[in-house]
């Protein structure tokens, strides 16, 4: 799953950019998974805006600078799509559509029997199964013009754009690698940032529905201290991550009531919540998850020993490190 836009190459770095940051991981091995180097760098707000690049020049001499100062100059690169910019959707085809015959048969019901809110989609998709009438599709679309200027913009700085992934199949791919995954599990994950949050329910390995949503995010009730890493101390009333945090658990237990009610007819539920981010608040949510649900709560961690004997990869990188184990086996 995932885009299938480039091909494969050795020697990747793996690129994570989102509305407020640049990070990159590069894999020393995969088992157990661990990061030779990696690097940060927080952007202001307006560069990228809800997964758009809104500033290119901006973020371009951003990046030059970036790829200057960690040295990755004419590497290959894996990078996510944002995921506002990521639908998921199941749909219905004949179920004689063969599987070489997919892509094309998709391709042309884009925009007739099968709606995006864009158009020209970049996509792929996961066969799910048939009931001897259909098949049903998982479809994985995103604008084809935004992650292209992603690509562009990376060979235009030297840099070989190889493959672009998305998050919720990065963190589950991590979560999988490290042994966590148990038979039967519907899993949700919880892609906690400091200006979004990404949820998404699997049925084992397969993501059948993600929910994005924004957070406000005012930079003058932050304060940031920026060394090889940005440490985010926030400044502001209280009352308003009290808010922020109190509207995305009711989305939580709203899509969890979604999948058990609607999508499963009461046969399923959710097992586990897989919470991950880069949001600094990332415990108190974790502690606020646990009290909340009664349904288990994990926060995805590792031993980080296996990543660096010079010290502790950031948390805020695991989702890096997913996208480095993208086609590792």
């Amino acid at each position: 799953m995932a885009f299938s836009l480039f091909s494969s190459k050795n020697r990747i770095i793996n690129l994570v950019l989102n509305d407020h940051s640049i990070r990159f991981v590069e894999l020393k091995q995969a088992n157990p998974p661990a990061a030779q180097k990696w690097c940060e760098r927080f952007l202001p707000p307006g560069i990228i805006t809800d997964g758009k690049i809104t500033d290119l020049d901006s973020l371009s001499s951003i990046l030059e600078e970036c790829i200057d100062e960690w040295k990755l100059q004419r590497r290959h690169v894996r990078f996510l799509v944002p995921d506002p910019l990521v639908i998921i959707r199941k749909v219905s085809v004949p179920v004689d559509i063969l599987d070489d015959e997919m892509k094309g048969y998709l391709y042309l019901e884009l925009g007739s029997s099968i709606h995006l809110p864009f158009e020209e989609p970049v996509f792929d998709f996961y066969q799910l199964g048939n009931n001897g009438k259909t098949k049903d599709i998982l479809l994985f679309a995103a604008p084809e013009q935004n992650v292209m200027e992603y690509a562009n913009l990376l060979s235009r700085l030297k840099l070989t754009p190889v493959a672009a992934d998305i998050s919720p199949l990065s963190l589950y791919r991590l979560y999988h690698h490290l042994g966590r995954t148990k038979e039967n599990e519907v899993l949700f994950t919880v892609q906690f940032d400091l200006t979004s949050v990404n949820l998404c329910i699997f049925e084992e390995s397969v993501p059948l529905v993600m929910r994005q949503f924004s957070l406000p995010f005012n930079i003058n009730h932050w304060e940031l201290k920026q060394d090889s890493f940005t440490e985010i101390k926030y400044t502001g009333e209280t009352e308003e991550l009290v808010i922020q945090f109190e509207d995305i658990l009711n989305e939580i237990s709203k899509l969890s009531d979604f999948y058990r009610y609607t999508l499963t007819n009461e046969k399923k539920d959710v097992s586990k919540f897989l919470i991950n981010g880069d949001h600094p608040m990332l415990p108190a949510i974790y502690d606020e998850m646990r009290d909340r649900f009664e349904t288990s709560v994990e926060m995805l961690s590792l031993n980080t020993e296996a990543f660096n004997k010079q010290g502790n990869v950031p948390f805020t990188l695991l989702l890096s490190l997913g996208l480095a184990l993208k086609e590792v086996k």
